[in-house]
């Protein structure tokens, strides 16, 4: 209830972890370290190296037992996370540049580390890929941790909150998350952040309510403070009044009603009232989310981002690192297919420790990236395509190219391929001879010339994130426009529907992999333009296939014809929303 003279006030951020809870605010302030800046002398200077040697190795050890507790304490997947900063502390680029830094400048250690790590956190930053773009805080929080054992300081975190507390911090740390006291931590709120943070994935494994990107909320708020964290919709209320309280007591005992039966139906088939079947399948990054795809149902892989075995080091994965990662998922989902996507790397996802290959650039969104980057490195996309041959052998593998603009791209993509196919005959290894190949439609020139590329395509996935916001000129990670990034915008409909149409009549198989076909608001639209398969995150196909299984494709079909006619975007979002909220009564 609101303390006496305080007002309640609605904060609206994302929604990353689901659930409500209510309780009090404990601020987490999080302050980087200082890092001194002074000349070593030259006869210090070998005891300097060994220095950094002896914070590499203690941070190390660090790492490792955060790793076994979270493994103990939330289960193996979780502690997966902590690989990645033991990469961090192995990666030679990183480790070789500070002490090339340090023997040119002759300034202390601290001051050497520094300066590299903030430029490789600088390069995962500026990322476009939401997940990879997260991949900055494994450097940063690795870096901190390494710098505060050059200077012997304590690490910041939470283990030791008093009583049950929603958590409110700027950002958190990966070791922040792991360190949280599971039993005291009622919610977790950041001011930046999203849905794929460390933080996000640590509340999700804890089943506590999470919402990030709550901007300022950290210097709005002190710590007793009393607040309902909605992980539904993405609201903080600080300061509830009664009839609040009320309200969301109601709501939770529905949504948790409503959860359950969103868990029934993911335990039957994804099949329409009026008995038309439905492909659901999942996107991933990494082997390591196979239990997700296994757990939530997933009907085979739609996409698999291949840029996580490259950017998780600065060093290239050979052929048989590669042919491992991708032959054990075409494995463990067998019969079920895997649709590889080939590297989209370059431009705004530079692989830190290789300058030579990532020249920096203005507009890096629409730069030397994907199958552009491909099309020259042919060294580093042979590698690719000769590990997804080798993998197809082991299960049902298709190969898709991303950022396909037109034929002759993807002629040329095909004539490597094939050359790559040559190679492995003449070593006498097998392959799948019928690898069924596919392009990614997510530039406009593509998608206007969809039937030329239908030729040469078994099928299509379409990536909405890209093809909207090329469509509409909008770059959807600027804040100050990101309100005109509508994926009901008549243009993206009447595109969208004519990709379809093209490959149909070719008979090429039409999949969506981007955002909007986890979004059950939108799964009907498209699936009534004719899209033959959505794949999606894991965690969202039990409210795709829930809303599936409650309408008729002869309404989705009905739903599309209506949206192809109207002319503004908010009014074909409104006959979406309504669509889904005459078939799933929440609240």
């Amino acid at each position: 209830m609101s303390p006496p003279g305080k007002n309640e006030v609605v904060v609206q951020g994302i929604s990353a972890s689901q659930g409500i809870a209510y309780g009090q605010i404990f601020v987490y302030i999080q302050s980087d370290v200082e890092v001194p800046n002074y000349q070593v002398d030259a006869e210090k200077r070998i005891a300097e190296v060994g220095r950094f040697e002896k914070a590499l190795v203690d941070t190390r050890q660090q790492i490792t037992k955060i790793k076994a507790e979270v493994e103990r304490n939330l289960g193996p997947e979780e502690a997966l996370i902590f690989d990645a900063h033991l990469l961090v502390l192995e990666d030679q680029a990183l480790i070789g540049e500070t002490i090339r830094e340090f023997e040119s400048s002759g300034r202390n250690i601290e001051t050497c580390f520094n300066q590299i790590s903030s430029r490789y956190i600088q390069a995962f930053s500026e990322i476009d890929d939401e997940y990879l773009r997260e991949r900055a805080g494994d450097i940063r929080d690795v870096a901190q941790r390494v710098l505060q054992n050059l200077l012997g300081q304590a690490a910041n975190n939470l283990s030791h909150l008093v009583e049950k507390r929603v958590v409110v911090a700027n950002d958190l740390s990966p070791s922040d998350s792991a360190s949280i006291d599971r039993s005291a931590a009622l919610a977790l709120v950041t001011d930046s952040g999203s849905r794929t943070s460390h933080a996000v994935i640590m509340a999700r494994s804890m089943k506590v309510p999470a919402v990030v990107g709550v901007r300022d909320l950290t210097t709005r708020v002190r710590n007793g403070d009393w607040a309902i964290v909605d992980g539904y919709d993405g609201v903080v209320i600080l300061h509830p009044s009664e009839g609040t309280l009320f309200r969301y007591g109601k709501i939770q005992e529905r949504k948790k009603t409503f959860e359950q039966r969103l868990l029934q139906a993911n335990e039957q088939p994804a099949v329409t009232q009026d008995g038309v079947k439905v492909a659901l399948m999942a996107n991933i990054e990494r082997v390591e989310e196979l239990s997700a795809v296994k757990e939530y149902r997933a009907e085979g892989v739609g996409l698999f981002r291949t840029e996580y075995l490259f950017l998780n080091s600065a060093r290239i994965p050979s052929e048989q690192e590669q042919f491992v990662a991708y032959k054990t998922v075409a494995e463990a989902l067998a019969p079920n297919p895997v649709i590889i996507r080939s590297l989209d790397l370059g431009g705004d996802k530079p692989m830190a420790g290789n300058p030579h290959l990532f020249p920096k650039e203005d507009n890096p969104f629409m730069g030397f990236r994907a199958i552009r980057f491909c099309l020259v490195h042919t060294d580093i996309f042979k590698d690719q395509l000769r590990a997804i041959l080798l993998a197809s052998a082991f299960g049902k593998i298709q190969l898709m190219y991303p950022m396909i603009s037109g034929a002759e791209e993807l002629g040329k993509a095909n004539a490597i391929l094939a050359e790559c196919k040559a190679e492995l005959k003449a070593r006498g290894q097998a392959f799948d001879e019928k690898l069924e190949v596919g392009a990614m439609i997510e530039i406009p020139s593509a998608a206007a010339t969809a039937d030329i590329l239908a030729e040469q395509c078994a099928f299509f996935s379409i990536g909405t994130n890209d093809l909207i916001q090329y469509l509409l000129a909008i770059d959807r990670v600027n804040d100050r426009i990101a309100h005109l990034y509508e994926p009901t915008h008549p243009a993206v409909i009447r595109t969208l529907k004519q990709i379809v149409d093209e490959a149909h009549r070719r008979n090429v198989h039409v999949s969506v992999c981007g955002e909007m076909a986890g979004d059950p608001v939108f799964a009907p639209l498209l699936l009534g333009l004719g899209v033959d398969s959505l794949s999606m995150s894991p965690v969202w196909l039990p409210s795709v296939k829930y809303l599936v299984r409650s309408m008729k494709m002869s309404e989705a079909r009905a739903l599309a014809q209506e949206a192809l006619r109207l002319t503004s975007p908010k009014e074909i979002y409104a006959k979406c929303d309504a669509f889904y909220r005459a078939r799933v009564e929440v609240e």
